[in-house]
């Protein structure tokens, strides 16, 4: 549970637990004027809500974040009581969030709010959310629901998201090997009864022989708290586009270990542990499903509908997915896949291009390995990266702060890899060099963190044959040499000792400048600002002014402003994760009728969500300035609230219908804005598009 802060400072607020089956309830600190503001921004333009000093405070809520999980990181948290306590802090971290998500959601109402409004303001307010509002509405705004609302936001970034589905011919089964050989659970037919037993074939497909237990074998995981040496598992690949989806379905026991029980076959459907991830080649944004932990199984039998559910009004899909994920996060996925990319490559994953002598084309891997159905990322430590979900990176925002790039001082292995300050350095490294992690002038606490992962690597290598030792007749470990990468049976030599302690200095944030570190995570890109990294601009700009219906007071005339603008970024057809807010100032015509300067025109700041005041609906002003009105939200023609977006390759069409007076000039800054669901919340771009109309009705 998150400590409590004082009661002079903050506000405890007793909530309870909104997770599926869970009776947990806790009391939640949180500071007061946080909870305000974020009540009013967590679904607009999230701030820091008083966060600065606090690396523990949610940035979007104002909620307290539970402390680290205890290290080493897992695929699966052990059953203890250091663990049972950080999942129940996440479990209470939770609801605090959806209660300020749920209290903000009532401050962009349908209804007319008219307090210290004025009725021209008031007017104006009604007539523009009564012609756009249909088209005004946030992405992933429409359910407070953590797994409904992070598949609202997936959808929005990468697009459709298939169901994940182990069960199809497409899935691959991951190898088990033993000694060189291939290992499966069939009936015995050479014993009475014909008993499950562990089959081993060799290259050719003879059976060399049977045995009644697996104690160790060639390749055992390197996740962390699953089977080291479990076997037919599936991975699952579907290609979008842009876009990738890869499921594992891990078959795992308790106990970390494995018996000859139906449960281990190959036709068996029943598996332990559903991971997912989504993954754009093209703009580095990654996000993380996890099943939930509270099942005793799941089963591939038939496709597991996405977070989500297929789309806003897939009610029973989105309810279905609700009990199917994991609304806490508890797995810190983001550790692990870490290198630029959605996988953890090891030998254990059966890829042709890993572990294997003779390489690719080996005798071994053309028998035994998935190919390259794991298909090799480029390497590029510059490439940007990002993971979406609001959820998931409140949980683990500092650590995503935290991590970095680095570069090997000796230049053994980042020429060629990615190699990170979180478990893509600090174990999988390791195990591939086949190194001990070592720090040359650790702190205290550099001590215990790498006593707890040395711990790790022990278990996992007192899982592995002698066979694949470069000791014995395989020599396929460590599978990561010098000069010769993964291509272990070239006679390269394990790391020089020397070159290892300055990598590994480097890796647990020890070294210095010859690290080269960098931030692994790189920000949200604002729209419409090529320095940015989204170079897709509004075009066709235009404003025309109508004639206005006799019925509709407050409206002499009627402004309309029209544009057109195609969100590519990533190479997405249906991304949706970009609005357009407008700011108006209305203003005597001027005598002269000069074009006006650009800061005569609303401000940046006027004409984003920060200080927004509703008036009706998602019309409002922004401060206290005299005719200054802002719409915020707008979607194009025709994109109807909760409604999936249809696929665009070519720019699409916006307009806004505004409220005009005769005599007065209008001044419009078109701001296009990014939700990032992440902790950057919006990002808005640099400059947005300024256009001006004269309204003379004489």
């Amino acid at each position: 549970m998150p400590p409590m802060r004082p009661l002079a400072f903050g506000l405890l607020v007793c909530l309870a637990a909104m997770a599926a089956g869970s009776a947990l309830s806790a009391w939640i600190a949180i500071d007061p004027g946080r909870r305000l503001a974020a009540a009013t921004r967590a679904w607009s333009a999230p701030g820091p809500l008083g966060c600065a000093d606090d690396l523990r405070c949610d940035t979007l809520t104002g909620c307290t974040l539970p402390s680290r999980a205890p290290r080493p990181l897992m695929e699966a948290l052990p059953d203890d009581q250091a663990h049972r306590r950080y999942v129940d802090a996440l479990k209470a971290f939770r609801p605090c969030r959806q209660s300020v998500e749920f209290v903000a959601r009532g401050n962009t109402p349908e209804v007319v709010r008219t307090a210290g409004a004025s009725s021209a303001a008031i007017s104006f307010a009604e007539l523009a959310n009564r012609w756009n509002g249909d088209v005004l509405w946030a992405p992933a705004s429409a359910s407070t629901d953590v797994i409904t609302r992070f598949g609202d936001e997936a959808r929005a970034v990468f697009g459709p998201i298939p169901d994940i589905d182990c069960g199809d011919n497409a899935a691959k089964v991951i190898p088990l090997e033993i000694d060189g050989n291939i290992v499966d659970l069939k009936p015995n037919p050479g014993v009475a009864g014909s008993p499950l037993q562990f089959e081993h074939r060799d290259t050719a497909g003879r059976v060399v022989k049977w045995s009644t237990q697996i104690a160790r074998c060639d390749k055992p995981s390197l996740a962390g708290n699953v089977t080291y040496c479990g076997m037919n598992s599936r991975v699952s690949r579907k290609v979008i586009g842009s876009v990738e989806w890869v499921a594992l379905c891990r078959k795992s026991s308790p106990h970390q270990e494995i018996d000859p029980e139906p449960y281990w076959q190959r036709n068996n459907p029943n598996f332990a542990r559903l991971g997912v991830i989504g993954f754009n080649r093209q703009s580095g944004e990654i996000a993380f499903f996890d099943g939930s932990k509270d099942r005793p199984h799941f089963d591939w039998e038939r496709p597991f509908v996405p977070p989500g559910g297929r789309s806003y009004h897939d009610e029973s899909g989105r309810m279905e997915a609700a009990g199917l994920y994991d609304p806490t996060f508890q797995i810190q996925c983001s550790a692990c896949h870490d290198n630029k990319g959605p996988y953890v490559i090891s030998p254990h994953m059966g890829l042709s291009r890993i572990g294997y002598e003779g390489g690719a084309t080996g005798e071994s891997a053309s028998a035994f390995s998935l190919g390259d159905y794991i298909p090799t990322m480029p390497h590029e430590e510059r490439l940007p990266f990002r993971v979406i979900g609001s959820a998931y990176t409140s949980t683990y925002a500092t650590d995503l702060a935290r991590a970095q790039t680095l570069q090997d001082p000796s230049g053994n292995c980042t020429e060629c890899h990615t190699l990170t300050t979180q478990v893509t350095g600090q174990r999988i490294a390791a195990d591939a060099a086949g190194r001990d992690p070592v720090i040359t002038d650790p702190s205290w606490s550099d001590t215990v963190s790498v006593r707890a992962e040395l711990q790790k690597l022990r278990e996992i290598d007192a899982h592995r044959t002698d066979w694949a030792r470069r000791s014995g007749e395989g020599k396929i470990h460590p599978w990561m040499v010098p000069r010769n990468g993964g291509k272990v049976g070239a006679g390269g030599h394990q790391i020089d000792e020397d070159d290892w302690r300055q990598l590994s200095n480097c890796i647990w944030e020890a070294g210095g400048a010859e690290c080269n570190y960098r931030p692994l995570y790189t920000a949200c890109p604002p729209p419409a600002t090529p320095s940015g990294g989204d170079g897709s601009l509004p075009t066709d700009l235009s404003i025309a002014i109508l004639p206005s219906n006799a019925d509709e007071g407050g409206a002499e005339r009627v402004l309309r402003l029209n544009w057109r603008y195609l969100n590519d970024y990533g190479g997405v057809p249906q991304r949706d994760d970009v609005r357009f807010n407008i700011a108006i100032r209305s203003v005597p015509i001027p005598q002269s009728r000069k074009p006006p300067d650009e800061e005569e025109y609303p401000a940046i700041a006027e004409a984003s969500d920060d200080g927004f005041v509703a008036i009706a609906g998602n019309v409002g002003n922004v401060g206290n300035a005299g005719g200054l009105m802002t719409i915020r939200n707008l979607s194009y023609i025709g994109h109807r609230r909760f409604t999936e977006p249809a696929p665009a390759t070519t720019p699409r069409e916006f307009r806004a219908d505004v409220p005009a007076m005769c005599g007065q000039r209008y001044l419009a800054r078109i701001l296009p804005k990014r939700f990032c669901f992440d902790q950057n919340g919006i990002q808005y771009a640099e400059r947005g598009e300024l256009v001006f109309a004269d309204v003379e009705c004489n």
